[in-house]
């Protein structure tokens, strides 16, 4: 897939002297579900803001496709659609009116049949006529993507699009993204139901601080992070591990009472129960446990904290 964003070296500090993106670089793909994780606070909305325009940055360049943020902005504008964060509709204005509103906006003609097929999409066809204060919070967040969508944009930004939404309705939502990939369009998307984002996205960004940590493809940040444990607990609890488990890498935990390994290298589980074995340890259970996406992420996020606490105490 070829580049349809990209952003190079993106920096926004404010008056106050905030620095809320440092030197951010991302290519982002034609047709992608990208997930862009990170705690409050860590530039993920910045970023997004910067991009869409809403925000001018201090240093880097952005440019969708071909277009520059800043200066063609008219026209990089155009390839994007932006579902916010806050639920902000018209509430007496009926659906198929304020949809279509923000097609105009955009100095798009009315076309009844792309209206028609968008409503369809986003299942508000049956509500078109209603006003906006009658729908649902589940509906209305689908307004609002409809909206977004309304000009035929080439990118949609969702910020945090399930906020607020229980979970019947966050499964409507995915669903409707996943469909919306089907369709050819790009996905960039803010979450903080991180095991979603596992389950959605093509790519996985975390920023931090402000700066990007990662950005890799799902399958390969999981072989490569989301590693196995194995978890064995002892018939008796140990004071120190035998000398010759020390080439195993395991971690005695729970006073002495559990054996944990964690997968890497050529060393197998086979290998690791073996040489427990022929220590003379008895084990009474087996546990296995595989690393998840949320887990990753937190682990990032804290190394990244405390890497910056280090840097500010030198």
């Amino acid at each position: 897939m070829d580049t349809i964003l990209s952003v190079e070296g993106l920096g926004k500090t404010y008056a106050s002297g905030h620095t809320a993106l440092e030197s951010v670089s991302l290519d982002i793909k034609r047709g992608e579900i990208l997930a862009l994780l990170g705690p409050n606070g860590a530039g993920k909305t910045t970023l997004i803001s910067v991009i869409c325009g809403l925000v001018t940055p201090t240093a880097g360049r952005v440019t969708v496709d071909g277009a520059d943020i800043v200066q063609d902005y008219r026209r990089a504008r155009s390839l994007i659609g932006l579902v916010p964060q806050e639920v902000v509709l018209e509430p007496f204005e009926k659906v198929a009116n304020d949809v279509a509103f923000s097609r105009g906006l955009y100095g798009k003609r009315t076309d009844p049949a792309f209206m028609e097929k968008l409503l369809r999409t986003l299942s508000l066809w049956d509500k078109r006529d209603a006003p906006i204060l009658t729908l649902s919070g589940g509906m209305k967040r689908r307004v609002l993507i409809a909206k977004a969508l309304a000009h035929e944009p080439r990118i949609l930004f969702l910020d945090e699009p399930t906020a607020g939404v229980d979970v019947e309705l966050r499964k409507e939502m995915w669903e409707t993204v996943a469909e919306l990939k089907r369709q050819g369009v790009t996905i960039i998307l803010t979450t903080h139901y991180i095991e979603e984002a596992e389950a959605i996205a093509d790519r996985i960004g975390i920023i931090s601080g402000g700066e990007l940590l990662l950005v890799e493809e799902k399958a390969a940040l999981m072989a490569r992070m989301g590693r196995r444990q194995l978890t064995l607990t002892l018939a008796e609890p140990v004071a120190r591990l035998p000398a010759s488990l020390a080439p195993y890498d395991l971690a005695l935990e729970d006073e002495g009472r559990s054996l944990v390994w964690s997968e890497g290298g050529d060393v197998m589980a086979g290998d690791v129960l073996a040489a427990v074995a022929k220590a003379g340890l008895s084990v009474r259970d087996v546990a296995t446990h595989q690393r998840s996406l949320e887990e990753i992420f937190v682990a990032l996020v804290a190394e990244d904290g405390q890497a910056r606490k280090n840097r500010e105490a030198a």
